[in-house]
């Protein structure tokens, strides 16, 4: 862990260049707008540590897989978030000499993210052949107008005359980082160059994605200017001579398409016709709209912290990364793990979003966002019928990375055992109608995915007739630290509460859409015998138990292992997965992440205190925390069963994972999924928001080192302002119908007047 950006409620700040620190400041400093993004990079040419990416929504190539040995059901394929043009770039030349932070002495130098309103600022110094220059550099991605971002950059002489030229340009000759045969992925289209707007077009091999990017330039001072073009590489030049203490500024304008929303026929002329367009506009009323854009998400989804500005940085550092990297445009979109922060993980779409982000979305914006993540799981069953398929399973698995529903994830121990993730996609169902009480998006979409999950779930167990059991072997649960082990806790609850819940949809269907049940019974084949063995495997399904302790076993054998907590580690041995062999982390207890308690959080209405005080008292002191999904359950739990201490501890680790490295690996980008998880520990955490019994409940506590801390929840229709100090809850209806809640066990009704509750 390293405490490097300065302490800031709105802003991440890195003052002074720390050159092997780079990677790690460029991921923190990422902006996108959910179509299109790029981390913190340097606009003008830096030969140092840098790791430079540029990423489209939606926009990937399958790579062949690359193993050792092949097994039958291997995806044939790792989809790569495929890095893009390079667009942002603008090459300086000081009295000729070429700019390069890596070269020359640098001062005062600043970067910036401002997440209140989007934008990256950088702001430096540098002395360049004996002569000193003052930079300021400023650009955002518009999260008004989608496909367009802006950058004004601006250099000052500040000891002499001086001659300043700038090149922007747009280098599409990119390269994956993470490519598994240093493959270029893109081919050339088209291009084109001139004094009033530049573009190429390029398309991915294999899957045929169209990206056209168009610029346009301004300059603050009237000055000739010319133009180069080549197949993936075009750019403009200005020079002019600028006097000691006068700026020069250029203001570059991009424009990006794709033909996944236009005819390949039509990218190239409409990215020019927007980026004309914006260039008309300028880049301050760009900004202004921008600016309201983000104002109005930060209306929804603020969380205020009093008292701890490092607390509040936090939060609001991974609210505005999920806010930009996923706007729920587009059913066909999710969230990637690194959004568009870096190129690691590959794939959009993990079971993260489901079990993390969901629970975010679901509060924090209107619902149709989150019903969007459902269909896009929805449109994809046909694809999770073809994974269990290729296993030899019936019904639907869906994959555990994925880009079109396909399974692209190429380790054996994760793709074919950690199946738990089918058991995230149904509880996402449930979770979104219980929480919306859109039921009829059973009828609607839901029903479908339950009922081939739970055949999923239904041919995969096993039978075992000496114990009259069914069980489940050779599986992977959440703790990646284990696996091909029978009997995951976690993976067998999670099968049989599929199989329960689908059964409440059915009772549900025939009740209220009984046209549309006998539609959807004859669809899908609905066989009486079937639901019978769901039925049986539910009576008769084997959780390991340890009776002594009063815990779960995670898995057949865990208490066979040497039981030892993390804190009797020496510190040199940890992260375990950058210190140890897998063997060794197999063999041993540690747990990568919360697993039976992941169980107890998703169930937590299904366990009396006394039994997750229990199991958390067990399995934490185990876990390692070097998953970024386990701080916030561990944070909630602790919440729930009152170890404050414990509680903040974890929410302080989700929170501010990336931003101090926690694990020491943010220089491959950021953990844009687990992020969802520091809301989830304030609000489900501290602010103890569940929906129980159809009502939605509340059991504030504020941590000591907090003067108070309040949140905006959206809840059918109505959006409530929720506050907590040491006085008690204050309960604001902000939008919406009078609304009866429970807090603090208490019944109470909120309208549209104050409502102050004493704990």
């Amino acid at each position: 862990m390293r405490e490097y950006f300065k302490v800031d409620p709105w802003n991440i700040i890195e003052e002074g260049l720390d050159k092997d620190y780079n990677e790690v400041s460029e991921s923190a400093m990422s902006i996108g707008n959910g179509h299109m993004g790029c981390r913190g990079n340097f606009e003008e040419y830096y030969s140092g540590k840098s790791l430079q990416g540029t990423y489209i929504a939606g926009v990937y190539y399958p790579d062949k897989t690359r193993v050792g040995w092949w097994k039958n059901g291997y995806p044939e394929y790792f989809a790569k978030v495929l890095n893009g043009a390079n667009f942002i770039g603008i090459d300086v030349y000081l009295n000729g000499t070429r700019l390069d932070l890596n070269k020359y002495l640098v001062e005062d130098f600043k970067r910036v993210l401002n997440m209140q309103e989007g934008y990256l600022l950088r702001t430096f110094k540098v002395t360049v052949d004996g002569n000193k220059y003052e930079v300021e550099a400023k650009r955002f991605f518009s999260m008004a107008k989608k496909e367009v971002a802006a950058i004004r950059y601006s250099v000052k002489p500040l000891d002499a005359e001086s001659t300043i030229q700038y090149n922007p340009f747009i280098d599409a000759d990119v390269r994956n980082k993470d490519s598994n045969y240093d493959e270029m992925f893109w081919t050339a289209i088209e291009h084109s160059s001139s004094t009033d707007v530049s573009s190429i077009v390029t398309e991915t091999k294999k899957t045929g994605f169209r990206i056209a990017v168009a610029m346009c330039n301004e300059l603050s001072k009237d000055t000739p200017s010319s133009h180069k073009g080549e197949e993936l590489f075009v750019s403009n030049t200005y020079e002019a001579t600028v006097a000691q203490g006068e700026a020069l500024t250029l203001t570059k304008y991009i424009a990006v398409t794709t033909n996944r929303d236009l005819d390949n026929d039509n990218i190239k002329a409409t990215a020019e016709a927007i980026v004309k367009d914006a260039k008309s506009t300028g880049f301050d009323a760009l900004f202004t709209s921008h600016q309201e854009a983000w104002a109005r998400l930060w209306e929804e989804s603020d969380i205020i912290i009093e008292g701890d500005d490092a607390a509040q940085q936090g939060i609001r550092f991974n609210i505005y990364h999920l806010k930009q990297t996923y706007t729920g445009d587009d059913s066909r979109l999710n969230i990637g793990p690194k959004g568009f922060t870096g190129e690691k993980y590959g794939g959009s779409t993990y079971w993260d979003t489901e079990a993390y982000c969901i629970p975010f979305f679901l509060s924090t914006a209107p619902e149709h966002i989150t019903k969007q993540l459902l269909i896009y799981r929805y449109n994809q069953l046909d694809k999770a019928k073809e994974n269990a398929a290729k296993l030899g399973l019936e019904g639907a698995l869906y994959p555990m990375v994925t880009m079109n529903g396909e399974e692209c994830h190429n380790e054996w121990e994760i793709t074919f055992e950690e199946i738990h993730r089918n058991g995230a996609i149904a509880y996402a169902i449930f979770n979104y109608v219980r929480y919306t009480n859109d039921k009829d998006y059973l009828a609607e979409y839901g029903f479908d995915v339950l009922v081939e999950i739970s055949r999923f779930w239904a041919s995969r167990v096993h039978f075992n007739p000496r114990k009259d059991k069914y069980m489940m072997l050779g599986v992977t649960g959440p703790n990646e630290y284990e696996n091909n082990i029978n009997n995951n806790w976690y993976t067998n609850t999670m099968a049989t509460w599929t199989m329960e819940y689908t059964l409440e949809a059915m009772d549900y269907l025939k009740a209220e859409h009984t046209d549309r049940y006998k539609e959807l019974s004859s669809k899908l084949n609905i066989r009486d015998e079937e639901i019978t063995k769901w039925q049986d495997i539910m009576d008769k399904m084997y959780y390991p138990v340890v009776e002594d302790l009063g815990v779960f076993e995670q898995q057949d054998g865990f208490m066979d292992k040497d039981l030892i907590n993390v804190a009797d580690l020496p510190e040199e041995h940890l992260p375990l997965n950058q210190k140890w062999s897998w063997d060794k982390i197999l063999r041993s207890c540690f747990i990568k992440q919360a697993d039976v308690l992941q169980g107890m959080y998703f169930f937590s209405d299904r366990y009396d205190f006394d039994t997750k005080k229990k199991n958390f008292d067990f399995y934490e002191p185990m876990t390692v925390h070097e998953s970024s999904l386990s701080p916030c359950i561990h944070s909630i739990l602790a919440a729930e069963i009152g170890y404050e201490d414990k509680a903040v501890e974890m929410y302080v680790r989700t929170a501010r994972l990336d931003l101090d490295n926690y694990n020491n690996d943010t220089e491959d980008g950021l953990h844009i999924t687990s992020m969802a998880g520091t809301w989830m520990s304030v609000v489900q955490g501290f602010g103890g928001l569940k929906v129980t019994n159809d009502m939605l409940t509340l059991n504030p506590f504020i941590p000591k080192a907090w003067d108070s801390f309040s949140f905006r929840v959206t809840f059918r229709n109505r959006i409530l302002n929720v506050k907590v100090d040491n006085e008690g809850t204050t309960i604001d209806l902000l939008k919406g119908e009078p609304l009866t809640l429970v807090i603090y066990n208490k019944e109470v009704n909120v309208a549209k007047d104050t409502v102050l509750i004493s704990k």
